[in-house]
């Protein structure tokens, strides 16, 4: 009995293990980084009261697994002004909210501008007051970024079966900075990096690049506070409008209060009904049971 027992931890141990792999994206330093001398890094205390990562230089993805795949995946690319990402509300617990309803997940880290201190939120508050000058800054960063999306969307395609993965059931969403990102990407891509849905939450529009509009069926799902602090609810019903225009599957979702950044938080407010509208939304489009 007591050799099953330890059997089964093991076991237990090594699923765990299989269902959150990390994986790099690239072969060494990756085009356009390859003086980036600083490393990742973690503040747990800050301004934004959640644990963000700085400082990314080597992009990867980390797969969490369902325990009975259904074929469809979503890439998740968190927020933080493209200098800091919130792993936490904005990726590791969508990725697993995803994972109940069979949905393969995985949550991006991607190239962010560099953090000068241990304090990356501070840092990034002090910017925010002038979008002008951050957006300057982040400029030579957001292509990087793209790239990083794009790569992680024509991996899991590439590994498709590994994971019991539909290659035509590959998703990308991504919150703030991470809905610029997820933006900039199916605007971007080709057809082997190309996400087939997509789910831009509080997209700051103006730092999006790209502008091609896919040819190919691309539903798309936009969702935003109407009493976001940065003023970026016009830029989601401008997404909205343009998928609109071009006779794509398109839905929007203002919620009265939620702020900017509500991700998984509990807010008290109708926008923690994001996440169910979402799962509701991923249901009609047939990617969930």
């Amino acid at each position: 009995m007591k050799t099953l027992l330890i059997t089964l931890s093991l076991l237990c141990i090594l699923l765990s293990a299989n269902a959150q792999k990390q994986i790099f994206l690239y072969e060494g330093k990756p085009a356009g980084s390859e003086n980036w001398t600083w490393e990742e890094a973690v503040s747990e205390k800050n301004l934004f009261n959640t644990r963000v990562i700085y400082n990314v230089s080597r992009p990867s993805i980390t797969a969490y697994v369902p325990e009975n795949p259904n074929g469809t995946a979503v890439v998740i690319a968190p927020g933080g002004a493209f200098h800091t990402l919130s792993i936490d509300s904005e990726g590791i617990d969508v990725a697993k909210w995803l994972n109940a309803k069979g949905v393969t997940a995985f949550v991006l880290k991607y190239r962010v501008a560099r953090s000068f201190t241990e304090d990356p939120v501070k840092e990034i508050m002090g910017k925010m007051s002038n979008f002008k000058t951050l957006d300057e800054e982040n400029a030579p960063v957001i292509p990087l970024a793209t790239q990083d999306g794009m790569k992680a969307v024509k991996y899991i395609r590439e590994h498709a079966a590994e994971y019991k993965i539909d290659p035509k059931r590959i998703g990308f969403m991504g919150f703030s900075a991470g809905g610029t990102l997820t933006m900039s990407v199916v605007y971007s891509a080709d057809d082997a990096s190309r996400p087939n849905f997509v789910a831009p939450i509080y997209a700051y529009e103006n730092a999006i690049i790209g502008s091609n509009m896919p040819k190919e069926k691309t539903p798309i799902f936009v969702a935003v506070a109407g009493d976001d602090q940065l003023g970026f609810m016009p830029h989601s019903i401008n997404i909205y409008k343009k998928w609109f225009d071009a006779k794509q599957p398109a839905e929007l979702h203002i919620y009265e209060k939620g702020g900017h950044g509500f991700g998984m938080h509990k807010t008290k407010t109708s926008s923690e009904g994001w996440i169910e509208n979402f799962g509701n939304w991923l249901k009609m489009q047939g990617y969930v049971k």
